[in-house]
């Protein structure tokens, strides 16, 4: 299947000459060039109405014009789809039903995460990686947290996705870690280190052979000698970097040639400890994000970016049967240069 479309740009005029346009959403918001946002911002296009969500792009400013792209973010792209049954049971009592668009669902979000033409998407605009709390992490991380920040789905979803990567006798570092290690359980690693802020949590951890005690707000030296992981995971933590720049370039730097380093995430954070421009991306602007972190370490080859949604929450889950789906994982990963 080709979602290949024609492109189509619109230019509109902000209300003054040389200056940013500027969006109301119960505050100011200016634009950013890649960024994508609710076409019921625009006003006066035909055919758009306040209420609707569908996603433009934002693609050029320029002396106080803006450029977009209202095409389908998989526009352009080959799509290819396939289906499994997972599973099928007898109806047993007559609920009512409902009618899915599984081809709209499916499409919803994935090509938000890719640079348009390949042009840097700008995240960086002012305040985008300063939080609400700026206190330091030693101080919130104080006591331990023994809490599950994802549900059990989830959680194997992003087990698996580690062990597509990893192997007996490897060297793993396992950074911004805490009480648990979500790896495959089966694999004798040769060495695997926790890097992270609780050195009670850490301790909890039986999977970790060592434990490093570290901030990487405030020093992102790694200490570890250049090229010593074949592997570094990060586990539901990356929205916390102030400058993730910095600490992929050190990942880049420890992991052995052609090392991998993935990353995972999902949609639930501490919100004062967060990046601002966290929570105000769409889930899959979010993989964009730390795909331009991988970009601009300029460390990384083989960038690969991988999602799951939609899968049943566990019955026994605290946020069952409020949330019948279960907490979504998204993961980017790339190879050392």
């Amino acid at each position: 299947m080709s979602c290949r479309n024609m492109l189509r740009n619109i230019c509109f005029i902000s209300r003054a000459a040389n200056s940013p346009p500027r969006f109301t959403m119960g505050h100011s918001l200016e634009p950013a060039v890649g960024r994508f946002y609710p076409r019921g911002l625009l006003k006066g296009l035909s055919g758009v109405f306040k209420a609707n969500i569908q996603p433009f792009r934002c693609i050029q400013l320029n002396n106080g014009h803006m450029k977009i792209d209202f095409n389908h973010p998989l526009s352009g792209k080959d799509l290819v789809l396939s289906a499994v049954v997972g599973k099928v049971e007898n109806k047993i009592i007559e609920r009512g039903g409902s009618s899915v668009d599984w081809m709209e669902e499916i499409t919803t979000g994935p090509g938000m995460q890719a640079r348009w033409r390949n042009r840097q998407t700008d995240f960086f605009t002012a305040e985008a990686l300063q939080r609400e709390d700026e206190s330091p992490d030693t101080r919130f991380y104080s006591e331990p947290r023994y809490v599950q920040h994802i549900d059990d789905t989830a959680i194997e979803m992003v087990r698996n996705t580690y062990g597509r990567f990893l192997k007996d006798d490897m060297r793993v570092l396992d950074l911004m870690g805490s009480w648990k290690s979500h790896l495959p359980d089966k694999i004798r690693f040769n060495r695997l280190v926790g890097l992270g802020l609780n050195e009670r949590e850490l301790r909890r951890n039986q999977q970790l052979r060592e434990r490093v005690v570290q901030d990487l707000n405030l020093n992102s030296r790694l200490p570890f000698e250049s090229n010593s992981f074949d592997v570094v995971v990060c586990t539901v933590s990356v929205e916390y970097l102030i400058d993730p720049l910095a600490v992929f370039k050190e990942v880049s730097r420890v992991l052995q040639p052609d090392g991998y380093f993935i990353v995972t995430f999902s949609n639930r954070w501490f919100p004062t400890k967060a990046i601002k421009i966290w929570p105000k991306l769409h889930e899959f602007e979010r993989l964009g994000m730390v795909l331009e972190y991988f970009l601009r370490a300029e460390g990384f080859r083989n960038l690969q970016t991988y999602s799951i949604r939609g899968l049943p929450r566990p019955h026994d889950d605290k946020y069952y049967p409020d949330l019948l789906y279960s907490d979504p994982v998204y993961a980017v990963w790339g190879q050392k240069r």
